[in-house]
């Protein structure tokens, strides 16, 4: 029978060598896993399969006035923001912008922002890859959510109470911040942060060959804090992702190019690569006892992980595994570190207990450390976990998440028969990273998985040649994984986190003591302005700053005069104390455009370089006069 009979006919028997793209509808089982599964080796019916999808679609349908069981925050990728979902809805319900411009808040224009971006607001992209919300003993705390930048080789930290931006960090010495985990116990004192790209030491242009001894990258470790760097560890090879125990000594890394080659080839040659394991305790003391370096213009303490000859650091060991690794993960009973093998169908698991041994040199084989060896199917690139000892494995090449059992997987390892893969499940199409409800944390609840897939393809209506990527929503509450939801999304959002709504709290509107606009404040003060009352324009020579409240829906001050060359600052406060009653400002012909939320203070800086009347208006909707909300600058000739 062909492939089309076979659509046409959906109880048609199913035979060998028929498409995994057709075989049960847009969800599938390989042959191969159909006997490794909860199914016992029997094909379930499209009806029954349609019945068990229906039932898992019907937890996803969160009615009008009610609310979503999990926030969820998503990388914007080369979109440089964050987007805040619903889950299970998968209704987006906001973007943070981090790293790039965004005229609705006015971040990147307005004063207040470009002063957290510091000298990295002249960069108008980002790339964001790896959200992550600090923890306190094992668990989300709701306080912050990191992010990375590889484009700039940033991070930036927001606050969750606001959900805004309110620290950004250039990281020194390296290239591209790609993997990024956070210390998950006793509390988040340390962010991790990998560099991946080998570059020479000093990087002046004077060395191009990567194989130079001073040719390498740094592993990264930042204060949560203060968003200023703690130390850095130089390592062998190059870095990707990154995650820590649940004890607070150990973080490990996957390296994906131990031969430090520039080209693809090369960067492939050898069978293993190699998971760095990084002893933090050990290397804290290192800084403490002042046994560093540092290196250019920077004062921040480097210490030498590399591998010299058979000899090991006090703070870095390397454990090879094949070949390639990628993700970095976790498990949520915090036993073993997963690494994910990528160009080997393989994932290792590193058994966290044994690395103390490792350290202390009890161990010959740093691979004596290796829990299990698990081939799972082409292409393994991320794993996350349901906390009832199951691990979920996206496949890229396949285009499949697999369920497995780790500890199957560590007595199929140890000799004996049994199979621990439990299911495969098609998602549509390659899938990278991965995520399950509360995963990174010790609640995890096995209720919802993501898979971030890089190609949507045929899933959604056609948008030209640049095509939506995919986001699927996946019930794992049960036995089998049941794929929901298609999620169309833009520039790939790497990587998301999923939180309990109770673990998240909110503002309603913005307190007045809030240290995110208090240099506006104290300029204001030395202005003598009071910024609840006052509606003034200080002129200081060639500087104007025009004070101004804005209450729905008018502006305090309507009108101004400057002269052409002028530096136009405009403050405004938002004195509406009602919630969702936010102000915008736009300057016409001016580029300027800001947001202002209730008892917010928000200020932005322009030069008026064009003779004549321009207008300038409310753009968040609010008010039934909102569009009565403007007033007029005359900029005087000069």
């Amino acid at each position: 029978m062909s492939d089309k009979e076979v659509k046409s006919n959906p109880n048609a028997p199913q035979k060998p060598g028929l498409s995994r793209r057709n075989f049960l509808g847009a969800s599938a089982l390989t042959g191969a896993a159909v006997a490794a599964t909860a199914f016992g080796g029997a094909v379930m019916s499209r009806e029954t399969w349609a019945a068990a999808v229906k039932d898992a679609q019907q937890k996803t349908h969160v009615a009008p006035g009610e609310l979503d069981e999990y926030y969820g925050f998503w990388s914007g990728g080369h979109q440089g923001e964050v987007r805040v979902m619903g889950i299970p809805s998968m209704r987006e319900l906001m973007r943070i912008p981090v790293f790039n411009v965004d005229s609705a808040t006015g971040w990147g224009l307005t004063n207040e922002s470009r002063a957290i971006m510091g000298d990295s607001a002249r960069f108008l992209n980002g790339d964001c890859h790896h959200p992550h919300i600090s923890m306190t003993d094992g668990k989300y705390d709701g306080k912050y959510l990191f992010i990375n930048d590889k484009a700039n080789t940033r991070v930036a930290r927001i606050r969750l109470d606001i959900m805004k931006c309110d620290k950004m960090l250039t990281v020194p010495n390296c290239q591209a911040i790609h993997g990024l985990r956070l210390q998950k116990v006793p509390h988040t004192r340390y962010v991790f942060a990998n560099a991946e790209f080998v570059i020479p030491h000093p990087n002046d242009g004077k060395v191009f060959d990567l194989q130079d001894e001073n040719s390498y990258t740094l592993y990264n470790v930042i204060d949560a804090e203060k968003m200023e760097m703690a130390f850095q560890i130089i390592v062998d090879g190059n870095l990707d992702n990154t995650d820590a125990d649940y004890t607070g000594r150990f973080t490990a890394a996957t390296c994906y190019n131990s031969e430090k080659a520039y080209d693809l080839g090369g960067m492939m040659r050898n069978e293993r690569d190699w998971v760095v394991v990084f002893d933090i305790e050990a290397a804290e003391k290192a800084v403490k006892a002042g046994k560093f370096i540092t290196l250019g213009d920077s004062k921040v303490p480097v210490l030498d992980g590399r591998k010299k000859g058979d000899k090991d650091s006090a703070f870095t060991r390397y454990i090879p595994v094949p070949k390639n690794p990628h993700g970095c993960n976790t498990s949520s009973d915090g036993k073993y570190f997963i690494a994910n093998g990528k160009l080997s169908p393989t994932v290792s698991m590193i058994e966290i207990a044994k690395l103390p041994d490792l350290f202390a040199g009890k161990l010959k084989d740093p691979r004596d450390t290796i829990a299990a060896e698990v081939e799972l199917g082409l292409g393994p690139l991320h794993t996350t976990f349901d906390g009832r000892g199951n691990a979920y494995t996206t496949l890229f090449i396949d285009s499949q998440v697999v369920k497995w059992n780790m500890a199957d997987a560590v007595r199929a390892y140890n000799g004996e028969k049994v199979n621990y893969i439990k299911q495969k499940l098609d998602v549509h199409y390659q899938p990278g990273h991965i995520h399950a409800s509360l995963t990174e944390t010790s609640e995890a609840d096995g209720k919802w998985l993501v898979a971030l897939c890089k190609f949507g393809k045929d899933r959604f209506l056609p948008t030209g040649p640049l095509h939506p990527e995919n986001d699927q929503l996946i019930d794992i509450s049960g036995e089998e994984m049941k794929l929901v939801h298609d999620g169309p999304t833009y520039a790939e959002p790497h990587d998301c986190i999923m939180a309990r709504r109770d673990q998240i709290k909110t503002k309603k509107i913005w307190d007045r003591n809030d240290p995110f606009f208090a240099p506006t404040v104290d300029m204001a003060k030395q202005d003598g302005i009071n910024l609840e009352t006052d509606n003034k324009v200080i002129r200081d020579g060639k500087k104007v700053r025009v004070y101004m409240t804005s209450m729905a829906p008018s502006y305090g001050v309507q009108e101004f005069t400057v002269k052409q060359g002028d530096e136009v600052t405009v403050i405004i406060t938002n004195i509406d104390q009602i919630e969702d009653v936010s102000h915008g400002f736009v300057m016409t012909n001016h580029g300027v455009s800001m947001e202002i939320s209730p008892q917010q203070t928000s200020s932005i800086t322009f030069t008026a370089d064009k003779p004549g009347l321009h207008w300038y208006y409310c753009s968040w909707f609010c008010h039934a006069l909102h569009m009565e909300m403007v007033g007029r600058m005359l900029v005087e000739p000069a």
